[in-house]
């Protein structure tokens, strides 16, 4: 075999200089170093959980329609003619799709980031446009319908009734709730402490004489238990969030609401919608939500605020019209 010379040949300096660091990456092995990342980087269990269900289902999406591609060899036709459309025309609604994109974008941004693919399918491809729906909340009626389902006689029903009115009292998100420990109630402060936050900071909540009074009933009942956690089923264990929504759900039915979503994040909207109407402000209201962005608060304080209501009493066109009426 003849010595080979030590230059290298234009062909081979292209390799060496290539960016491309991974070649032909499938799908498992692409989900498994995305998950890792998300670990590193100390994700939330719930988050990394979306994007495995999600992504897999991206990926089963794909074998329906005969693609088996390694990661690389994916381009944005696919994304959108593949993907996108094949979604539309199985009727999914865009709410559903968008969340399905988030979770494609993530994984498709990460891998090219970290070089395991050349190009980026993702690049320019936009989330669909949805209308933006009102906010459903719970009306005064609605509420006295609920809160009059529990059976207070029973230790379910006062447990019931006490997670219903704090999720009224402080807007906390069902997965707050399921965190919440005995020793989080500040009784002396008037607080609740939220450690089991969707953005990892924790924040203080306030809650008045009534929370605390029925707070101090339910624990009374309660009694010691080996787990912390404020809210336990029958047998001890703590409440997991697909149990408190189920327990809204059952009231919901049993008081015969069916013009209303009964789960635990209208009991959200509904603190707000009440908060804007007794006079809370823009900032109170993201503090005690726990929102990192203005953006919801915003639309809560535009719904809801009488401001516009009475201020338009004064501006309406029709004022100074003779109109046949």
């Amino acid at each position: 075999m003849a010595r080979r010379t030590n230059e290298l040949t234009i062909e081979e300096l292209s390799v060496v200089n290539t960016t491309k660091v991974v070649k032909e990456i499938d799908f498992k092995t692409a989900l498994s170093l995305f998950v890792d990342d998300c670990e590193i980087r100390n994700l939330r269990p719930q988050t990394i959980q979306y994007y495995k269900n999600e992504l897999s289902v991206f990926y089963k999406i794909l074998k329906e329609q005969d693609i088996i591609l390694s990661m690389d060899t994916i381009a944005k036709d696919h994304i959108k003619r593949n993907v996108i459309l094949y979604m539309k025309e199985k009727g999914l609604q865009t709410v559903s799709i968008n969340t399905r994109l988030r979770a494609i974008r993530a994984f498709f941004n990460f891998l090219h980031r970290e070089k395991y693919i050349k190009d980026n399918p993702l690049n320019d491809i936009k989330l669909l446009k949805d209308r933006r729906k009102v906010v459903e909340t719970f009306t005064k009626e609605q509420l006295q319908k609920l809160f009059n389902q529990p059976n207070l006689r029973s230790f379910v029903g006062v447990r019931d009734y006490t997670f219903m009115l704090l999720l009224l009292e402080t807007g906390v998100r069902v997965s707050e709730l399921q965190g919440v420990c005995v020793q989080d109630i500040l009784w002396n402060e008037s607080k609740l402490h939220i450690r089991n936050t969707k953005t990892y900071k924790e924040r203080l909540v306030p809650i008045q004489l009534k929370m605390k009074n029925q707070l101090q009933k339910y624990i009374q009942i309660r009694g010691v238990m080996e787990t912390d956690s404020l809210f336990v089923t029958l047998d001890g264990e703590p409440m997991s969030k697909r149990q408190f929504q189920n327990r809204v759900t059952y009231y919901g039915k049993q008081a015969d609401m069916n013009s209303v979503r009964c789960s635990c994040h209208t009991f959200r909207h509904t603190f707000a919608k009440l908060s804007v109407k007794n006079g809370a402000g823009i900032f109170e209201l993201q503090q005690i939500l726990g929102h990192t962005s203005m953006e919801m608060v915003r639309v809560y304080v535009n719904l809801f605020s009488d401001d516009v209501m009475d201020k338009h009493k004064t501006f309406s066109p029709l004022i100074n019209l003779n109109f046949r009426m």
